[in-house]
């Protein structure tokens, strides 16, 4: 995946692809790691109208190729990507009022 992109392709453990929406990338310095957050095209909303978003960390493509996603390893990790998530969220509810 490179930066930017709006769509993705996912492989889960099973060997199944499929396409997910991007809702942001981001890059810590903290870690040393750039992170995507996306979630799967079509997916249903719950009871509570959310929709699940995933994340993991990334490692860009070079000269064109693309990327490879890695799984988030630690706590830390899970805590700063959640509290950029809340942040924003948090700008996306300011921009609708």
């Amino acid at each position: 995946m490179e930066h930017g992109e709006k769509h993705i392709t996912v492989v889960d453990e099973d060997g199944n692809e499929q396409l997910c929406e991007v809702l942001f990338t981001f890059e810590s310095e903290e870690f040393g790691k750039s992170y995507v957050l996306y979630y799967p095209i079509g997916a249903e909303e719950d009871d509570n109208e959310e929709i699940e978003i995933h994340a993991s960390s990334f490692i860009p493509g070079e000269d064109g190729q693309a990327g490879e996603l890695q799984p988030i390893e630690t706590e830390e990790e899970w805590d700063m990507i959640e509290e950029m998530l809340n942040t924003f969220l948090g700008e996306e509810e300011e921009d609708e009022e």
